[in-house]
């Protein structure tokens, strides 16, 4: 479907809330917006400081007061997670089709976080129509406590989400975006980078306050011009603060948005209009369908097809078992030569990695190594830099290295960043 077609189907009110500061000490800053058609407006903003330390009475009576006022007392919340206590991750997963990427996704799992493998509660879905797959991860006690802390005061909620999947489903409810993005967002102590090129349908970090190459960095990780200046993410979205804003869009329009959702399926609560629609769509459909019926003027049509149907029956049970067990067996099959394939994937990425350690000299140091089938990415810092693309070049493993972008002097030596192709694959 087209996205300006979808933006003619935006219809909704929503609320977005934002967990925001250290632990023991967030703060919520809420904001209540309606999309109509084509346009999205914020409808108010309320912030309640150290929430977790009042009685939850008090701040919900404060939070439903709220909806009160602005008339959106039908809406479940959309709530972004702090960003201390959920990890985000995007995945390039070429060639993984739809049925298939809980497995490729499920299989990677592990190593995407630090925590244990019971602890955590993961959500992942695909960026368009492109095969990078944005991950969210975060800790199931956390999950439980801010549920269990929204619960007490009596606030609905349908998700918990991550900034990035916010600002992507804010920007196409919106103001959708052309060409390359680079937006940035100022929170307690950090700022947040969001962007899109066509290397990185998404990308997002966050960095000290005081980081004066935060947005050079940024768009280095994106493979854009580093002059690219960052744009405000209020300036965008005509909002602030804005990440609030983007989640309470989501929340208006939660099906023409990104469905990246940490919030356990029992615990989610849709909005109480939103319950209506599949009910209006179905009564649509069923008077549609005796309409249709009505206009059907030959009984013998009827008859002539009761008895097609009936020779048809008679054959397609045997027909359809067959076609079953094929599809059954074609599907295994393709699970095991996928299985097969991340197996050995990992094998060879791991000697990348162990031929890449003896190559390089004790002296040079990385703080960046990125493997895909078919180029390695390093970045780091080295007392020369130069010589290590004839370093690289010389071993069997790897060829046509290049360095992606000039070195640049640093304190103790050079700071690099090299890309090399994987020579025949491997």
């Amino acid at each position: 479907m087209d996205l300006d077609f979808k933006k003619l189907l935006a219809f909704g009110s929503g609320i977005g809330i934002q967990i925001a500061g250290p632990r023991g000490a967030e703060t919520l800053e809420i904001a209540a917006a309606r999309v109509r058609l084509n346009r999205a407006q914020l409808l108010g903003r309320l912030t309640i400081p150290g929430f977790s330390r009042q009685p939850a009475a008090a701040w919900g009576g404060e939070y439903a007061a709220f909806l009160r006022k602005h008339d959106v007392r039908h809406a479940s919340a959309a709530a972004i997670l702090p960003r201390h206590e959920v990890v985000v991750r995007a995945l390039s997963l070429p060639g993984v089709s739809n049925k298939d990427l809980d497995a490729a996704v499920g299989f990677q799992l592990e190593g995407l976080h630090p925590y244990g493998e019971n602890d955590v509660v993961a959500a992942w879905s695909r960026i368009g129509g492109s095969s990078t797959v944005l991950v969210a991860i975060a800790r199931r006690a956390a999950i439980d406590r801010y549920a269990s802390l929204f619960a007490e005061a009596g606030i609905r909620l349908g998700s918990f989400t991550c900034p990035a999947a916010a600002i992507y489903s804010a920007l196409r409810l919106a103001a959708p975006p052309r060409g390359e993005v680079l937006l940035w967002e100022a929170m307690e102590g950090y700022a947040e980078y969001y962007g899109e090129s066509a290397a990185r349908p998404v990308y997002s970090a966050a960095f000290p306050a005081a980081e004066p190459r935060a947005a050079a960095l940024a768009a280095a990780e994106l493979r854009i011009d580093p002059s690219t200046e960052a744009r405000p993410l209020e300036s965008v979205l005509s909002a602030a603060p804005a990440l609030p804003y983007a989640a309470a869009l989501t929340s208006a329009c939660p099906r023409l948005s990104l469905p990246l959702n940490l919030l356990p399926a029992e615990l989610r609560q849709s909005s109480a209009r939103a319950n209506w629609v599949p009910l209006a769509v179905a009564g649509t459909m069923v008077v549609a369908s005796a309409a249709a019926l009505l206009a059907v003027p030959a009984v013998e049509n009827r008859r002539y097809e009761s008895a097609l149907q009936n020779e048809i029956r008679a054959v397609e049970r045997q027909a359809g078992r067959a076609a079953a067990l094929d599809r059954e067996t074609a599907a295994v099959r393709a699970r095991t030569l996928l299985l097969d394939d991340f197996h050995r994937q990992t094998k060879a990425d791991l000697d990348i990695l162990a031929e890449m350690t003896r190559l390089l000299p004790n002296s040079v140091w990385l703080n960046q190594f990125d493997v895909t089938r078919g180029q390695v990415t390093i970045a780091g810092q080295a007392d020369q830099a130069a010589p290590l693309l004839k370093l690289i070049d010389g071993s069997p493993w790897f060829e046509g290295s290049e360095f992606i972008g000039p070195p640049m002097r640093a304190q103790d030596g050079e700071a690099f960043r090299i890309r090399t192709n994987r020579e025949g694959g491997r």
